[in-house]
């Protein structure tokens, strides 16, 4: 395979799986040694082939995904053994006891993209104001009830052409026979461990065994979740919502008073919806999630907005451009605390994406030397006196179909709720609900009404799992971790790459900036790096202020473009990851 030296990023480690496979079909001979004309760096952040790739945040998640590319499963049946191989190798975000966003783009001619929502529900005994202010976050009445497993279920069913049981074996492996241990997730499992003392289970499942700090190339190994992914790899998920699993997640509800009974479980169900969509200046399709995705609302609410302005007119990093970026991202933020919930609760205006002119009307708003006040948007929200465990990943295959899937548990390792005995973390996304209704301050606390909690209603999510199409045919696929900062991530990239052209990799590691209504402020990486810029955003009224310890964003990310070398896969840097391919 010959990559394109622009590009850097290609590990020596990768040349087995990628290089010397040339860019032909699985088990086809290379028809000549290939020399690598690229800069190699060992973190594998960068991959550019023909075939197919998958970008994670998860080195051994990204290669079970590509082996079962080269073994001739499609996008979604590697993105199925993705997701359970993150279950393993990422369990601060990847699992099977919280839920998520699946985008499925059949490719040319395939029909129609589709969106599977599985996020959590909140259990029949969920009322609006069960949580107090001072209750911690990390109990069992702050597990929602889990959709991973009928999402991918339903995935596998409507997509999937490699056998369900097949899907599940490498992440069983994994589990069984270990894996090594990066830096990141070592220095995660040391942070929590440290601040779940009282969680024993949590404790006696993710220490380190004989004691002492994890470090990077330490072998995990999970015996307790190998037998559980096996269970669900012979019985399926019905293992998971009635059977034996189901079982031990009750037992644990009782003796820890969650709400969550064998009802909840039982009557849960992912939902197949139609994607949002825009066309971006007139030649790219946007899709996204619909509502409870709150993500895809916002960033096509900020992409029409964008059309009323020439963003090429001005350099990518300039004052103007920024400034348009982060006024757009404060009108679709309080759109979003204004209009957004479950679609089964709530009527969400079709304007927010539907209607074009809506968005250019707020664009008119938007003074080109002045930031606007968020409190000067909130006439019809009181405001109250003063007073991220999510994971993306990017799946494309040969025949162009395209899958971007976002799950989470909420915080950081969830609820650090791991189930007795069987190995795996479930969510707190009870606390993704409006918990104080009535009650929106200027600290970022929303208490409007179609966040509020009720029975059986599925909390908003920011989650973005994002397609862009051209003619009909896959140009780029993305998304992102980050809470409401999610969908910001995610239109950085899409600026980046669409409006400003800027290849995968440096699109992808650009510095993010994000408007999340309140706080009323403006988050930036490097500041440093563009000094008379932030003055100048200073001036216009504008506090700027750097993210905090987590990263703003990780958007691993596929970029599709003309040539026999179609596919860039960039895993972003600012946590961990892999781009593998073919």
């Amino acid at each position: 395979m010959k990559l394109n030296p622009r590009l850097v990023g290609i590990s020596l480690l990768a040349l087995p799986l990628f290089c010397m496979q040339g860019c032909a079909n699985p088990g086809s001979e290379p028809k000549r040694k290939v020399t690598v004309a690229a800069k190699v760096d060992p973190t594998d952040h960068i991959v550019e082939c023909g075939n197919g790739v998958v970008v994670s945040v998860s080195g051994p998640a990204s290669d079970v995904g590509l082996a079962i590319l080269k073994e001739g499963g499609n996008a979604v049946d590697a993105a199925i053994a993705t997701a359970f191989a993150l279950e393993v190798a990422y369990p601060l975000a990847g699992n099977i006891g919280g839920g998520g966003f699946m985008l499925v783009h059949p490719g040319a001619g395939g029909g129609e993209p589709v969106a599977i929502d599985y996020r959590e529900t909140a259990p029949a005994a969920a009322r609006p104001e069960i949580f107090t202010p001072q209750e911690s976050q990390f109990t069992h009445r702050s597990v929602a009830t889990p959709g991973t497993l009928r999402g991918l279920e339903m995935a596998h069913k409507r997509f999937g052409t490699l056998p369900w049981a097949r899907l599940i074996q490498p992440a069983i492996a994994l589990a069984r026979d270990g894996f090594v241990v990066d830096s990141h997730l070592a220095r995660s499992m040391n942070d929590t461990l440290a601040l779940a003392r009282e969680f024993a289970e949590f404790q006696r499942v993710f220490g380190k065994p004989g004691g002492g700090a994890w470090e990077a190339g330490d072998h995990m190994v999970q015996p307790d979740l190998a037998r559980t992914l096996q269970i669900l790899s012979d019985g399926g998920p019905e293992a998971f919502y009635k059977g034996p699993i189901a079982d031990a997640i009750i037992a644990d509800m009782v003796s820890g008073k969650g709400l969550i009974t064998a009802d909840d479980l039982a009557k849960y169900k992912a939902i197949e919806r139609k994607p949002l969509t825009t066309r971006y200046r007139g030649t790219y399709d946007v899709y996204v999630p619909p509502p409870a995705s709150s993500g895809g609302t916002v960033l096509l609410e900020e992409l029409n907005m964008l059309e009323a302005f020439d963003l090429k007119g001005s350099d990518r990093w300039s004052a103007r451009t920024l400034h348009i970026l982060a006024e757009v991202m404060r009108r679709a933020n309080y759109d979003r605390a204004r209009y957004l919930g479950d679609t089964a609760f709530v009527q969400v205006p079709d304007k927010l994406t539907a209607d074009h002119e809506y968005a250019h009307q707020l664009a008119k708003t938007i003074d080109l030397q002045k930031a606007t006040r968020s409190r000067d948007l909130s006439a019809d929200i009181p405001l109250s006196p003063e007073g991220p465990s999510t994971t993306h990943f990017s799946v494309i295959d040969k025949n162009g179909m395209a899958v971007a899937n976002t799950y989470t548990l909420e915080r950081r390792w969830g609820s650090r709720i791991v189930v007795k005995n069987m190995g795996f973390l479930l969510n707190n996304d009870m606390r993704a609900f409006n918990l104080a209704p009535g009650v929106t301050d200027t600290k970022g606390a929303i208490g409007t009404a179609p966040n509020v909690m009720a029975p059986g209603k599925r909390p908003l999510s920011s989650q973005t799992p994002t397609i862009v199409a051209r003619d009909g045919r896959v140009v780029l696929v993305t998304g992102s971790p980050g809470s409401r900062a999610i969908p910001h991530t995610v239109l950085c990239v899409l600026v980046n790459v669409l409006d400003f052209g800027m290849e995968l990799p440096e699109a992808v590691n650009s510095p993010l900036i994000s408007q999340e209504w309140f706080p009323d402020r403006v988050t930036f990486e490097a500041p440093e790096r563009f000094g008379e810029t932030m003055t100048a955003l200073k001036e216009m009224g504008h506090t700027i202020v750097r993210p905090g310890p987590l990263p703003p964003g990780d958007a691993h990310s596929i970029q599709v473009r003309s040539g026999p070398l179609r596919y860039v896969g960039v895993a972003d840097k600012r946590i961990s990851g892999k781009a593998s391919g073919y």
